[in-house]
């Protein structure tokens, strides 16, 4: 009887692909803290193969999106974890707030859920957000640097910082050099919605969705060769966030393998990244009359020559990336109505560009500060490369789930003091998380030199 009064219950919301990692470590440290770990999803024999007989977890299946199904696990629960689409996450944590129980999301704060500080606040819970990876180790690695900058003197003059989710070297076997590691979608669509805007040498800068993919920073890693990175949407908002108001340079960014953002800004240019409006007859729709579309009629020439007129002398070598993907192919595969550029797009891409059978997949993060003390200037470069287990354990599941799983535990030991609506920017939150993460080979190395 004990041991169930003194029982802590953890709710997942939603059993996806990033959610492995997480469910893991949850079960792994569920006798020693004494937690029931209950998961929710719709493919309830998803959830029972990720709790893998475990008699600490337990599988449920209803709608998580429905108040009225959601709330009585609420009620029960001490630690909700949501790993539902952002968008939901809002009408998730208004019934935690009322329901006095605490919540994790990996997502972004949005403006609806910064309203609710205040009323997390007086309900006694902590709404802990952006512990993932991008959002999450990224704010925790570059806030210990910064603060140990400021502890010393320092002032930042400069913050760029990359990250990307990748295939590892030992799997890297296509011409893309990528495959997808997380939400295809979201990939297709990356950089939409406006202007990438950020800083340099006080300068505001701002690039549009069609020059995104050729305005690129080039870094190399030690060991893991050469990288290229495009803007994020939003760097300027960071500077409130780490604190560097002032700061003359700030720039976020998405890393990538050389060659693979020159070939993306061919379907950019093309339309066939644009989500804004439905096509006609994709059911049944080839490849090859999906690339047609966009290029112009001809009766006298092929789609290959049309294609390579399109490309031009100066890019005619990324043909070959384009061939392999299959799009000159007869065979229809969308099988979608309806469908928008991007829908088509993505299904043609995940056919080829999807994690097979013991591919490894691989996290890369790095930061730049340049800083200056007693008139020195210097500058740290802080890099952190992970490789995934395999297909289920991929280090994006592990990035994302882990410091979310190891802030559940905090909270539930009562680690964490902070109320309210916030994210793991403190030296409480950031410290015992990058320290455990290093368990899991989710280290940094830093350098530092003078300039």
């Amino acid at each position: 009887m004990a041991e169930e009064k003194n029982m802590k219950t953890i709710l997942i919301l939603g059993a996806g692909l990033s959610s492995s990692s997480l469910v893991r470590y949850l079960l792994n440290n569920s006798t020693q803290f004494n937690w029931q770990v209950r998961i929710v999803d719709q493919d309830i024999e998803l959830v029972k193969r990720k709790i893998n007989g475990n008699p600490k977890g337990l599988a449920l299946s209803f709608n998580a999106l429905s108040p009225e199904e959601r709330r009585p696990e609420i009620e029960r629960a001490d630690l909700v974890i949501s790993m539902l689409p952002a968008r939901f996450h809002i009408d998730v944590a208004k019934d935690c707030i009322a329901l006095k129980t605490n919540l994790i999301t990996p997502s972004y704060i949005s403006p609806e859920m910064k309203e609710l500080n205040e009323e997390a606040k007086n309900a006694g819970i902590i709404i802990m957000n952006e512990i993932g990876v991008d959002p999450g180790i990224d704010h925790m690695s570059a806030m210990k640097i910064i603060h140990e900058i400021k502890e010393k003197g320092g002032e930042i003059t400069s913050f760029k910082s990359f990250c990307g989710g990748l295939i590892a070297p030992e799997s890297d076997n296509n011409p893309w050099n990528y495959k997808f590691t997380w939400n295809p979608r979201n990939v297709v669509l990356a950089g939409q919605g406006g202007a990438s805007c950020f800083i340099r040498n006080g300068e505001y800068k701002y690039i549009p969705y069609n020059r995104l993919f050729g305005r690129l920073d080039h870094i190399s890693i030690d060991g893991y060769g050469d990288f290229v990175g495009y803007a994020n949407r939003d760097s300027l908002s960071y500077r409130a966030t780490y604190g560097l108001e002032n700061i003359p340079t700030i720039f976020r960014g998405t890393l990538r393998r050389p060659g693979y953002c020159k070939a993306w800004d061919v379907f950019i240019e093309l339309g066939m990244t644009d989500d804004s409006y439905s096509m006609e007859n994709t059911k049944d729709m080839t490849p090859r009359k999906f690339i047609n579309s966009f290029l112009p009629y001809n009766p006298d020439k092929t789609v290959e020559e049309k294609f390579k007129e399109f490309l031009g002398h100066d890019r005619i070598e990324l043909y070959s990336k384009f061939d392999w993907l299959g799009i000159f192919e007869h065979e229809p595969i969308i099988d979608l109505e309806h469908a928008s550029p991007a829908e088509v797009l993505q299904k043609i891409l995940v056919r080829k560009l999807s994690l097979e059978e013991g591919d490894k997949d691989m996290l890369v993060m790095v930061h730049e500060f340049e800083y200056t003390l007693a008139n020195q200037q210097y500058k740290i470069v802080s890099s952190m490369v992970n490789i995934g287990e395999d297909k289920v354990y991929t280090s994006m599941s592990n990035t994302v789930g882990l410091p979310a799983a190891i802030c559940a535990k905090m909270i539930l030991n009562n680690e964490i003091k902070t109320k309210g609506v916030t994210l793991p920017v403190s030296k409480e939150i950031y410290e015992p998380i990058l320290t455990e993460l290093e368990k899991f080979d989710i280290r940094f190395k830093e350098e530092e030199i003078g300039l």
